[in-house]
C-alpha cells in the first residue's frame, strides 16, 4: 500500500500572536481516541496542530489522554459507557472552569476556552471570565434549538458545514464555518482497491448499517461493516445486522482503530454512507476519501457538502441507486478524492482558521461587547455570512 503525501495543503506558519488556550474535550472517551470517537480525534489534531504552531495549549481531557498540548484529567476515569450523563459532563467542565480561573489567579490566564465538550460549558460560559469559542458538534434539532436559543449569545458558535449552519433557528448567531480537520498524511493512499464495500459507524438506526446491507446486496457486492454497539443499540444490532452476518457477503469487524481502520477505509472499493439525517459533517467520509476512497452518499446533511457529486463519488436517493453507484465507481479518480479533502479540511488550513476565530473574539469589538454583555438576551438578528454549499469553504462573519 503505497502511501500519499498531500502538497495541497498550507504550509505551517507561526502565529500572529502566540496564546494560551485552554481546550475542552469531552469527558467520555481519550483522546486521541482507541477506535470510534469522532469529537476525541478531531481535539487530538486541533491541539497538535496548534502546539506545532506555536501556541500553548492545555486540554481538559478523559484520564488516559496524550497530546502535545499539556493534558489534565478533570476526572478520575472515563465513562464511555455513560456518554451524555450530566452528573459526569457538569463535574468535568466545572472542574476545568475552576483551573480556567485559577490560572488567572496565579496571573497566567488563558487567553481562549475552546469548547468541544458538550452542552453544559456552553451554559455555563457566563460564569468565566475567559472567551468562549463552542465548536457545535451536534445538530440542531427540536431538542437544542431551545438550548441554543437562551444560552447560545454567552459563546463564539462555529459551525462545522453548511448545512449544520442552516438548521440554526432564528436569532442564534453562529458567528463562522470551519470544519473538523484531517492530517492527510496521517492515511494510506491506495489506488488498486479489493472488491469490498464499507460501512462504518454507531449501531445507530439513523446512520443506516440495515440500508448498507440492502445496497450491496442489490449490487452483488462484499460487505465490511464496522462499530461499536453502544448501550441502547443492542436491539437494533441484534435485530437488524446480525441475522445478515454470514463472513462472506456481510463481515462484521467490530469497533476498530490505528492501523487496521486505515487499511479498511484504504482498500475499500467504496464508503457507503446511507444516512437518513442530517448530521453535521460525518468524520468517516472524510477519512474515506483521504485513502482514495470514493464515497457513495445520500446526500443528508453535510454528506452533500463533503461528498462532490461525479468527483469524489456519488449522491443517491435511495439503496437501488447506491447499488447502481457502484457500478460507475471506475469512473472515479482515486488521487482526486484525496486531493479533495486535502484542499478543505486539512488540518493546517482548520488551525489557521481557529485562530483568526480566536483573534477575533479576543480583540474586535464585537468579542469584548460579548464578554461583557453575558447576560443580555440573544439578538433577534442572525448574523451569519452567507456562502456557497459546495464546495464548503471555512468562512468567518465581518
Amino acid at each position: 500500500m503505497a502511501a500519499y503525501t498531500s502538497t495541497l495543503s498550507t504550509p505551517r506558519r507561526r502565529p500572529r500572536a502566540a496564546l494560551r488556550v485552554a481546550m475542552l474535550a469531552p469527558p467520555w472517551i481519550t483522546v486521541p481516541p482507541p477506535g470510534y470517537g469522532g469529537i476525541e480525534a478531531v481535539v487530538a489534531l486541533l491541539c497538535d496542530e496548534l502546539v506545532a504552531r506555536g501556541h500553548e495549549v492545555t486540554l481538559f481531557a478523559a484520564p488516559g489522554s496524550h497530546s502535545a498540548a499539556d493534558v489534565r484529567a478533570p476526572l478520575a476515569g472515563t465513562h464511555a459507557d455513560q456518554i451524555g450523563s450530566s452528573l459526569y459532563e457538569s463535574d468535568h467542565v466545572s472542574t476545568a472552569f475552576d483551573a480556567v480561573e485559577q490560572a488567572a489567579v496565579r496571573g497566567r490566564p488563558f487567553d481562549i476556552v475552546h469548547d468541544h465538550s458538550g452542552f453544559t460549558a456552553a451554559a455555563m460560559a457566563a460564569r468565566l471570565s475567559v472567551p468562549v469559542v463552542h465548536t457545535l458538534h451536534a445538530p440542531f434539532n427540536d431538542e437544542t434549538r431551545p438550548f441554543y436559543a437562551r444560552h447560545g449569545h454567552k459563546v463564539r458558535l462555529v459551525a462545522i458545514s453548511h448545512s449544520q449552519l442552516e438548521q440554526a433557528p432564528p436569532g442564534v448567531q453562529v458567528a463562522d464555518v470551519v470544519p473538523n480537520p484531517i492530517r492527510v498524511g496521517d492515511w494510506p493512499f491506495c489506488a488498486d482497491k479489493d472488491d469490498y464495500l464499507l460501512w462504518m459507524g454507531r449501531m445507530d438506526p439513523d446512520k443506516g448499517a440495515h440500508r448498507a446491507i440492502v445496497a450491496a446486496r442489490s449490487a452483488s457486492a462484499r460487505l465490511v461493516i464496522a462499530g461499536p454497539v453502544q448501550p441502547g443499540q443492542e436491539e437494533y444490532f441484534r435485530s437488524e445486522i446480525e441475522p445478515h452476518i454470514d463472513g462472506r457477503d456481510v463481515s462484521y469487524v467490530g469497533e476498530v482503530g490505528g492501523t487496521r481502520r486505515k487499511e479498511l477505509f484504504a482498500h475499500a472499493k467504496a464508503f457507503l454512507m446511507p444516512i437518513h439525517w442530517a448530521e453535521p459533517f460525518g468524520m468517516v467520509m472524510v477519512e474515506a476519501l483521504a485513502c482514495g476512497t470514493p464515497v457513495i452518499a445520500f446526500p443528508e446533511g453535510a454528506a452533500s457538502e463533503i461528498v462532490l457529486d461525479g468527483e469524489n463519488g456519488f449522491h443517491v436517493a435511495d439503496e437501488q441507486g447506491m447499488a447502481d453507484a457502484v457500478g460507475l465507481l471506475d469512473t472515479i479518480d482515486p488521487l482526486r478524492c484525496r486531493k479533495s479533502v486535502a484542499s478543505r479540511y486539512d488540518v493546517a488550513l482548520v488551525a489557521g482558521a481557529y485562530e483568526t476565530v480566536y483573534h477575533k473574539v479576543i480583540n474586535t469589538n464585537a468579542g469584548r461587547t460579548a464578554r461583557s454583555a453575558r447576560h443580555s438576551p440573544p439578538s433577534r438578528h442572525r448574523g451569519v455570512l452567507a456562502g456557497p454549499r459546495r464546495p464548503p469553504r471555512i468562512q468567518h462573519a465581518r
